[in-house]
């Protein structure tokens, strides 16, 4: 500190003060210039974001979906050829080929549901390398894409839902929200908020990344060239049978499967635990999708590796993965306390959440089996 005395300070005291003077007035300068920079720094991404919002307004105001024919097409030659596919099964395939393409459907099912879905896009649990790689080559034989895309669209799928931003929103329809989603151009808010979320721990998964890379060729390998030849080796099924049973209608029982989740399953059902959103509880889906069919349960609770209150009941992806922990590949298993869902379904669901034996909301069918259990246990 300089002094403040009348006595004339020393030559040194007088350069020390200078010096200490300067120092500080140059860390002042650089306090402010660097205060200067972050304000600068703050301005200039409000104006880009401003002048972004203006951009996306206009594009809104402006859109219009038009068909992306290559899609168009390739969906048509799917659907068409699983009916081709379906009269083969009866006309002249062999039974093992039918069996074959059924298994390939279930197996491939684990793929999305347990895997694309509730590790990667919900990260709902934790898997070690060996069960990555397997959920990564299921899900190339389902053929939906690569796991990023499928995670990302996902993403901001529960971060929008029933919005425009949401890629298959079922307010458009359900035709939209089945399939014609991947036929016409996505609206500009669903490719404004894919630029958004947040992908960072997909992008340092190796795995995942490989499979992007690599996917047309994977694609290639595992979704038609293996399927299409165990058959043809095996029991000498014909290779055109095997192509339009093993990839073309297996391909496309698949793709609606996991249609009937963002269609059915967001229409048709009980909304126990949140009645002001669409997504409903539709057992039908549930059994066809491997238990993704409790959707207003997994949209309230998305963490929850069972995406359903009941866990095992139809949930068979649920068991997929406690079979996995039960090896140590599975950990970290995230779920829901039964507090937190009593509290939730009394707040907002639509009273069509059960409390236990005894109430008059129970299925009929539900009772007589509870009652046959009963009478079973005093036997």
């Amino acid at each position: 500190m300089c002094p403040t005395t009348p006595i004339a300070p020393s030559s040194n005291a007088q350069l020390t003060c200078r010096t200490t003077s300067d120092v500080n007035r140059n860390e002042n300068v650089k306090l402010d210039s660097e205060k200067d920079n972050e304000i600068s720094r703050v301005l200039n991404k409000l104006n880009e974001e401003t002048r972004l919002n203006s951009k996306l307004s206009k594009e809104i105001e402006k859109f219009s979906p038009t068909i992306r024919w290559p899609d168009l097409v390739a969906q048509l030659f799917i659907h068409i050829g699983c009916l081709y596919g379906f009269f083969l099964c009866v006309w002249s395939a062999k039974i093992y080929t039918s069996i074959f393409a059924f298994l390939t459907v279930i197996a491939s099912g684990f793929g999305i549901t347990a895997g694309a879905h509730r590790l990667w896009s919900h990260r709902a649990y934790k898997a070690t390398w060996p069960l990555r790689l397997l959920l990564v080559f299921l899900f190339t034989i389902a053929g939906q894409r690569h796991i990023y895309v499928w995670a990302l669209d996902h993403r901001v799928h529960h971060k929008y839902s029933e919005t425009d931003a949401d890629p298959h929103n079922a307010k458009r329809g359900f035709f939209f929200s089945h399939v014609g989603w991947l036929v016409l151009t996505p609206h500009p808010l669903v490719v404004e908020k894919r630029k958004r979320v947040d992908m960072s721990d997909l992008e340092s998964d190796s795995i995942v990344m490989w499979q992007k890379k690599l996917y047309p060729i994977l694609f290639l390998l595992c979704a038609i060239l293996l399927p299409v030849s165990i058959p043809v080796y095996f029991w000498n099924e014909t290779l055109w049978n095997s192509f339009w049973i093993n990839f073309n209608m297996r391909f496309c029982i698949t793709l609606n499967i996991a249609f009937f989740v963002n269609s059915v399953a967001h229409m048709w059902g009980q909304k126990p635990y949140d009645k002001y959103i669409s997504p409903v509880e539709n057992l039908a889906v549930s059994i066809a999708a491997l238990g993704e069919g409790w959707h207003n349960y997994h949209h309230v609770f998305p963490w929850d590796y069972k995406t359903g209150e009941l866990g095992n009941s139809w949930n068979p992806s649920t068991t997929f993965i406690d079979f996995f922990a039960k090896l140590g590949w599975a950990y970290d298993l995230k779920s829901v306390s039964r507090q937190m869902i009593a509290r939730r379904a009394e707040r907002s669901g639509d009273g069509s959440y059960i409390w236990g034996y005894g109430d008059t909301d129970i299925e009929p069918e539900d009772l007589k089996e509870l009652e046959n259990m009963k009478a079973e246990k005093d036997l």
